[in-house]
């Protein structure tokens, strides 16, 4: 992954983390959402300690890796659900691996003891990526939501996770 930097996802990268949500988007199977959300949802939704970029030897955004809690409640302040979205353009250079890597290092040093996803059964190399980094499957979330980008019909969606070895 020669001339690839992980990095600190900062403000100025908005508009290029957004595209590469949107580019995921309309590709069917990366999530529910059909639109990116504006900066300041971004911005509100996500924990800021965990957000990072793949960028290019020229600073430009080739995918990002971010988290939200998965509950306010105490109990569940070391879980995390994350998303990562790797450009079309760059996909199949190891990118997503990379910033994976990024991401579990950055939660283990923050005492983060569980990352998880929900996955389309369809995007098969998201769930072969997660595989590679540690994740495995939970289980099996049948017809929990309808997708409205799909023609409104119900999709499943497979729970991964990773537990940390590293936090007790």
């Amino acid at each position: 992954m020669s001339g690839v930097t992980i990095r600190a996802m900062t403000p100025s990268d908005a508009d290029a983390v957004l595209a590469v949500y949107q580019e995921g988007l309309d590709g069917g199977h990366a999530s529910f959402e059909q639109a990116a959300p504006t900066w300041a949802d971004f911005d509100a939704g996500k924990l800021p300690g965990h957000r990072l970029v793949a960028a290019d030897e020229h600073d430009e955004v080739l995918g990002w890796v971010a988290v939200a809690p998965v509950s306010r409640r105490l109990v569940y302040a070391g879980v995390v659900e994350h998303s990562v979205y790797v450009a079309e353009r760059a996909q199949g250079r190891g990118v997503g691996r990379a910033l994976l890597g990024a991401l579990v290092a950055s939660t283990e040093a923050a005492g983060v003891w569980t990352i998880q996803s929900a996955i389309f059964p369809e995007n098969t190399a998201s769930l072969a990526l997660h595989r590679r980094c540690g994740f495995r499957t939970v289980g099996v979330r049948e017809r929990v939501g309808r997708h409205a980008a799909q023609g409104d019909r119900w999709r499943d969606t497979i729970l991964v996770e990773r537990r940390s070895p590293m936090v007790v």
